[in-house]
């Protein structure tokens, strides 16, 4: 809400204060400001949401908003400060460009300045299921919207005075209609995501995708836990009845949330995870799930969270007379999203934990449609893939990814998030997975019978049916063929799967075409490893395609 001029009172102002932290916004060098809306619960958040025009009740009780000109991460615009505290250990590049502590500082002064007067939503929370590796951290928004996603994300306190004793080792600041000034600042555009290790601090402007405040907390444990010896993850996870978990890698669109929901099984998370050497744990307290075409037969939990109360859906088409959802229009983008309690999910695991996994899942959506629909990896394959991270980018979850699938290497199934160099991660997965015996699959939800264009993709009942076999360890009995070009094992039969989709090459109408965009894919996974290929041991690299 702009400057309160006129000071109307506002649905929840009567309570601001009532679960009001100690520990001031003073300590983050705000003042003067009008009202801070302290913790505040969802039906207040919805009250104030619907009074400032941020949102709009959905007809089963979900509240309805717009990120407006952002509807994905805005990738270029994110930098971290480099300052000699946290220099040497950080992987400066691409995706984590130093920026100047001086212009930090700047930006985030004239941030200061420009909430003077406004109202302000406070949300004191928790990171990390896992007391031992908790991180209290705390939001502060413009938005009463952003508010309740934080709610909806991450851990709460569970009392008052829980609450009132809270103290933040990490704060994050959304200022949506703040914008950078390109000349001055030395950003790529008006949009930035800041984050300064030194200060415990990160300041997001110009853009309100809620995934931007997921992911600067996420890419903050990805910098912390490594310090620590624990693993942390772009994944979701469950368990199953005998306590056997699962761990599922994979970057948007591959399928992690949908094959992760799993009736007979329980979901530990949708998202991001830590392996320390007690077992998993869950970073969030809820899901950020992509619903787009969402279907109530093959997602049925994640289908039924966007009707329920407390719910964000983030540019979810809907008819503002009868006020019902279209989770099949795109109109605002393909990246859709909703935002949910862990709990909405009904089999859920409440302790958000579990012990240390059984199987690993790297997800693959291949766009050429040659990779098999499963393979089974060894320790050496399991790095490389995990390394390479190889996937077809799917439209709208990256600020300029068009509608066709494009090819894309994200180092460790994650690379925007990852702070330290890709062997760091990758030390901390191989350690993990030869102490504890874990059996790693590639299990590709891309294309058959052609790429894209030309074959369909693969159906989610096949997708199922081979996870199902590869978790309960039917997989392991079948018999199995090496692949000539990426040397690993094929399953030759899998119950209720068609032998053309388990073996693609038989699917494509053309023979010689199948090997030669084979032979172009691997040649292209040699080029990307070819940059990691002197921090790795040889073995590693040897895991790789041959041609």
């Amino acid at each position: 809400m702009t400057n309160n001029l006129l000071n109307i009172k506002t649905p929840a102002q009567a309570e601001a204060d009532a679960l009001k932290c100690d520990y001031g916004l003073e300590n983050h060098g705000f003042s003067d400001l009008n009202i801070i809306y302290w913790n505040l619960p969802p039906e207040s958040l919805y009250e104030e949401i619907t009074f400032r025009g941020e949102g709009h009740i959905t007809h089963q009780g979900a509240i309805a908003v717009s990120s407006g000109k952002h509807t994905a991460r805005a990738a270029n615009d994110k930098f971290i400060v480099r300052e000699p505290s946290t220099e040497e250990n950080i992987w400066w590049g691409e995706y984590n460009r130093p920026y100047d502590v001086k212009k930090f500082n700047q930006i985030y002064n004239r941030m200061l300045g420009y909430v003077q007067g406004r109202d302000i939503f406070v949300q004191d929370c928790y990171v990390g299921a896992d007391p031992e590796f908790r991180i209290p951290i705390r939001i502060i928004a413009e938005y009463a919207w952003h508010s309740l996603l934080a709610r909806n994300m991450f851990l709460l306190p569970q009392t008052a005075a829980e609450y009132q004793q809270h103290i933040p080792a990490f704060t994050l600041v959304a200022v949506p209609s703040f914008k950078a000034i390109e000349v001055i600042d030395g950003t790529n555009s008006e949009t930035f995501i800041g984050l300064n290790y030194e200060q415990n601090l990160a300041i997001v402007g110009s853009s309100a995708y809620g995934g931007e405040i997921k992911k600067s907390i996420f890419t903050v444990l990805n910098y912390l836990l490594p310090l620590q010896g624990v693993m942390p993850m772009h994944c979701s996870a469950n368990v199953g009845p005998e306590g056997d978990a699962a761990l599922f890698f994979g970057l948007s669109g591959t399928g992690k949330t949908t094959l992760s929901a799993d009736p007979t099984r329980s979901l530990i998370g949708d998202d991001e995870h830590g392996w320390s050497d007690k077992g998993i744990f869950n970073f969030e307290g809820g899901c950020y799930a992509k619903v787009i075409r969402l279907s109530s037969s093959a997602e049925p939990e994640i289908y039924a969270a966007t009707g329920k109360f407390g719910t964000v859906l983030e540019n979810v088409v809907y008819d503002p007379v009868t006020r019902e959802i279209d989770l099949d229009d795109n109109e605002y983008t393909e990246n859709t999203r909703a935002s949910y309690p862990l709990e909405f999910i009904e089999n859920s695991v409440p302790e958000k934990m579990a012990g240390h996994p059984k199987n690993i899942i790297l997800l693959t959506c291949d766009a050429s449609g040659v990779l098999p629909p499963i393979a089974k990896l060894s320790p050496g394959q399991a790095l490389y893939q995990f390394v390479s991270g190889y996937t077809a980018k799917v439209g709208g979850t990256e600020v300029g990814v068009g509608d066709e699938p494009e090819i894309t290497f994200s180092t460790c199934f994650g690379a925007p998030f990852m702070v330290h160099h890709p062997s760091v991660y990758a030390d901390l997965l191989k350690g993990k997975i030869e102490r504890h015996g874990v059996n790693t699959w590639l299990l590709n939800t891309g294309w058959v019978g052609g790429p894209y264009g030309v074959g369909e993709r693969i159906s989610i009942s096949h997708t199922r049916a081979l996870l199902n076999a590869a978790l309960s360890g039917a997989l392991l009995d079948v018999e199995y063929k090496k692949d000539p070009i990426f040397g690993f094992d094929v399953p030759v039969t899998c119950e209720g799967v068609p032998a053309d989709v388990l073996d693609p090459s038989s699917s494509w109408p053309n023979k010689s075409e199948y090997q030669e965009k084979y032979r172009l894919l691997a040649s292209r996974f040699i080029d990307n490893f070819k940059k990691f290929a002197p921090d790795f041991p040889p073995e590693v690299s040897e895991s790789g395609p041959m041609i």
